[in-house]
């Protein structure tokens, strides 16, 4: 891998095009931000149609180039766990770069990229055994069987806050399976992917399997998903955007695979050990900076625990250290945009517009070289109530309303009052209430004494508006192959069409 945090310093960053570096079309770059000073470190491609279309027309010849349509699936395997080995020689210097480009602590990204490996090991192992069915029929000497292959060319835009992880539990079960890929990461975090674009090249991977088309997503991106040579569209980011590109894929029937926001409940019952439970909600919504769609923005805490709950995590809250993502003492590091920071301003002064108060937070951090960056402080809101703005919208931010409920009647009202329904969690040391609560609540995945705890083995997607499909375990592998059904006469027989046999 050529590219590096100091390579990449001061420069130009072009696509990654049939293996190979291309300029733009346009001949225009876009700047990319270090949120810890808000000042541009490198530029990458600004793509445009020209590029989707070349990148994409590439990635159709490779989807029918012997080299890759006629290999076995265990070989294809090997090549994704050649992959993985690169991803695990490379991951300390990946992990730098996403913390440039997003401000997330170098820790939390180190951890990412040295998990990130056995993702595609799982998917690697599975390239072999993803198998079709034999369908017994009322015909004898009939042979009727089911086929899985691959769906083409698969259009992914990924999001800014976690690229390469997000991006993971895609491109390795696309990769398994044999389709070819056209990637447009989100214009603020490019330069990883570029980087893990070389890593595919030299893992052996034939050209144009894996292409890159940087630039803005109403530009590029909005030509990957009108592109009639694109077979499905995976996006991960806003309902609002996700809307959009949903319109234009079905101008070609071209279906969708989407992650979309989050508002998800996290709940806390007077059984629980506090601290823990604390703990729990802190790691739920302060961890990433809040920038992640499961964040557990929207807290509930029964009635007899609140005011002694509300008091322990604003403690908390105001202990958390600020700073410089790459020490190692920081526990919070700035947001990735500038545009976040203001829409996480904006959404916090409508709480207090609609009656919350503020019990920590709400401001930026002025002290010394915080103050040049994106950073805000941990908020927590309290006297919120579930129809106000903060507590209806993705806020994607450090921020948390509480409110308290009592009884599992109104809480499930409350916990399902969203148009979301990605996650939810809940602490408590009732099994019974437990389970009722995960059978009940409208989210695609539940926490139970836990918050924020995935693995690539399970399957993991929203309700509602949330979005529709699934990442992760065997789930994912039907999600980007096509079924084909195969039917067989072996009897040897002529037969007169026109005459009809019940036998």
């Amino acid at each position: 891998m050529t590219l590096t945090v100091a390579s990449i310093e001061g420069r130009r960053l072009d696509h990654f095009i049939g293996g190979r570096r291309t300029a733009p079309h346009s001949g225009q770059y876009l700047q990319s931000f270090d949120p810890t000073t808000g000042a541009p470190w490198y530029e990458a491609a600004d793509g445009d149609a020209a590029d989707i279309d070349a990148a994409v027309r590439v990635a159709q010849a490779a989807s029918m180039d012997p080299a890759w349509r006629r290999i076995t699936q265990t070989d294809r395997g090997r090549l994704v766990r050649r992959l993985a080995e690169l991803v695990a020689r490379e991951a300390d210097a990946l992990a730098l770069m996403e913390m440039r480009d997003n401000g997330k602590l170098l820790r939390e990204m180190q951890a990412q990229l040295k998990a990130m490996p056995d993702a595609y090991h799982y998917f690697a192992g599975m390239a072999d055994k993803l198998q079709g069915d034999t369908i017994p029929v009322n015909k004898l000497d009939m042979l009727n069987f089911t086929l899985r292959e691959p769906i083409g060319v698969v259009g992914m835009i990924t999001p800014w806050n976690s690229p390469l992880m997000l991006l993971t539990g895609t491109l390795a079960p696309c990769l398994a399976i044999g389709n070819t890929v056209v990637i447009k990461p989100s214009e603020h975090t490019s330069a990883s992917t570029l980087a893990l674009a070389e890593l595919v090249k030299e893992a052996g991977f034939p050209d144009g399997v894996v292409n890159v088309v940087t630039g803005h997503g109403r530009t590029a991106g909005e030509a990957l998903t009108r592109h009639p040579g694109v077979a499905k569209i995976v996006f991960t980011g806003s309902t609002a955007t996700g809307r959009r590109i949903a319109a234009n894929a079905a101008g070609n029937l071209v279906p969708c695979q989407m992650e979309l926001g989050g508002k998800s409940p996290h709940v806390v019952f007077d059984d629980v050990d506090l601290d823990r439970a604390v703990n729990g909600v802190m790691a739920g919504v302060f961890a990433a900076g809040g920038q992640t769609c499961i964040a557990g923005s929207r807290c509930f805490v029964e009635a007899g625990i609140y005011d002694t709950f509300v008091e322990r995590l604003v403690d908390r809250a105001r202990r958390v250290r600020i700073g410089h993502p790459a020490q190692e003492d920081t526990e919070l590091g700035p947001l990735a945009l500038a545009a976040q920071l203001e829409k996480v301003e904006t959404y916090v002064g409508y709480g207090v517009a609609d009656g919350a108060t503020i019990a920590t937070g709400g401001r930026r951090p002025q002290d010394g070289e915080l103050a040049a960056g994106w950073y805000y402080e941990p908020t927590v809101l309290v006297d919120a109530k579930n129809d106000m703005r903060f507590m209806r919208d993705e806020i994607f931010g450090p921020v948390v309303g509480v409110m308290p409920f009592r009884g599992e009647d109104e809480l499930i009202r409350l916990a399902n009052d969203t148009r979301y329904g990605l996650a939810a969690g809940i602490w408590t040391r009732d099994i019974d209430r437990a389970m009722r609560f995960a059978r009940n609540v409208d989210a695609g995945t539940v926490w139970i004494n836990t918050y924020r705890s995935a693995a690539f083995m399970s399957p993991s997607g929203g309700f509602k508006e949330s979005g529709y499909g699934r990442r992760g375990g065997f789930e994912v592998m039907r999600e980007f192959s096509r079924l084909k059904n195969v039917v067989v006469d072996y009897s040897g027989a002529t037969q007169d069409p026109f005459v009809i046999r019940l036998r």
